[in-house]
Formats: C-alpha cells, sequence, structure tokens
C-alpha cells in the first residue's frame, strides 16, 4: 500500500466518521467498536 491509497483511505473513513456524526446519527462508531470486539473475540479462539 502506498503512501497516497493510505492518505486517501484514512480521509474516506474519517469523512464517513464526520458524516455520520453531523447528518446520519447512526451511531457508528460504537457499530464499529462493538464490530471490533466480536471480531476480536473471534480471532482469540483461533489461538
Amino acid at each position: 500500500m502506498t503512501n497516497q491509497i493510505a492518505i486517501a483511505l484514512l480521509m474516506l473513513f474519517a469523512a464517513l466518521l464526520l458524516a455520520d456524526h453531523f447528518w446520519l446519527q447512526m451511531d457508528m462508531p460504537l457499530f464499529l467498536a462493538r464490530q471490533l470486539d466480536r471480531f476480536i473475540e473471534y480471532l482469540s479462539f483461533w489461538r
């Protein structure tokens, strides 16, 4: 992954979170945190 791609993905992710905060009101950060927690639990099973 080049630096340009990484920066573009970071800006896209930040724009998505800002859009959720100001317009969508869907609590996306909380949803993503819960999904990440489930994913970590899933990965810990394979340890």
